[in-house]
């Protein structure tokens, strides 16, 4: 009977011991992924920013400026690059609308996002785009890698259609989760105006005709929680200008944006919770289990060999207990 749960305990323990390296090495890449139907939004505001009047082509102060980002999942387009890529793909179509505080649009920019669901690569097929132009994106971009390492990253930026090194700065702790600063500072380069212009019959042709350019530069800063590699707070020190041109008149230069763009507490407090959720689930998967099934085997390994060498010690011998009576009277 010993023997038999012995034999049980030590294949309970090869089970136990081998799930633990599954989980972490082939379950964890193939369960923890950016689902494809994904849909979010945020809202940021720089409050007393700098905006362009397009009426008097004059830079003045306003009380606040809004971005709306939005993210949806496209699982259509999704499906159809899986089939030919060969892994899995998330397509993100993401539109980026900025508005003044008369509610009146500033920009509006889309971009389609492709990536792997799980490492957050970029996949390069047709349709990756930022506002109509094809890019070739390297490097990340909204969403740092599952398990962020301490280290610089190339990150996207959508208005110069380049990457650049974001850099991790340390360490911090922020809403009571231990997270990792990056920052990447943009230097002022020349990009182009919005397919889309705030001002009705102005075009970017129109406007490039009269000679005058946009530039840009910011400091982009994220707080990421590493394990999950969601971003849990962000802001941008964002600055853009209008150059020379006929546009300007005797101006060498005007301010058409200026403002410290932070996100809104709501929506903080939301990402903070959800990422809170979520972390807990990679955990299982990737430390959690591991280690418990690990350490049962273990236990379980240890238990078996202890019966086995119970079941394997000789018995004692028994004592002799048999009484020689002599017959009375000889």
């Amino acid at each position: 009977m010993r023997r038999t749960s012995g034999l049980v305990l030590l294949a309970l323990a090869v089970f136990f011991a081998a799930l633990s390296p599954l989980l972490r090495w082939y379950a964890f890449p193939r369960l923890a992924k950016v689902p494809p139907h994904q849909y979010q939004d945020m809202v940021l505001e720089a409050e007393d920013a700098t905006l362009l009047d397009y009426g008097t082509m004059k830079a003045r102060k306003v009380p606040k400026v809004t971005i709306v980002q939005t993210l949806k999942g496209n699982v259509e387009a999704s499906e159809r690059i899986e089939r030919t890529a060969g892994r899995d793909v998330v397509v993100w179509d993401t539109l980026s609308y900025v508005q003044g505080p008369d509610g009146r649009m500033v920009s509006r920019i889309p971009e389609r996002y492709i990536f792997d669901a799980h490492t957050q690569e970029p996949v390069h097929v047709t349709g990756e785009m930022v506002d109509g132009d094809p890019v070739r994106r390297e490097g990340i971009e909204f969403k740092w890698p599952f398990l962020t390492e301490k280290r610089n990253y190339e990150y996207f930026d959508a208005q110069t259609r380049t990457s650049a090194p974001i850099h991790y700065r340390g360490t911090r702790t922020f809403r009571g989760l231990d997270v990792y600063y990056f920052e990447q500072t943009v230097p002022w380069t020349q990009v182009k105006f919005p397919r889309t212009m705030p001002v009705e019959g102005i075009t970017p042709e129109s406007v490039a005709a009269t000679g005058t350019t946009r530039w840009y530069t910011t400091v982009r800063r994220f707080w990421v929680e590493p394990v999950t590699g969601a971003p849990v707070y962000g802001e941008e020190i964002h600055q853009e200008e209008l150059r020379g041109g006929t546009l300007l008149g005797d101006r060498d230069r005007v301010t058409a944006f200026a403002g410290h763009v932070k996100m809104r507490e709501d929506y903080i407090e939301h990402t903070v919770d959800l990422v809170r959720s979520q972390r807990m689930l990679v955990l299982l998967l990737v430390s959690y289990l591991p280690w418990s099934f690990l350490t049962l085997g273990v236990l379980l390994f240890v238990l078996a060999l202890w019966l086995e060498a119970r079941g394997r010690r000789p018995s004692r011998a028994a004592p002799d207990t048999a009484v020689t009576t002599e017959p009375v009277g000889g």
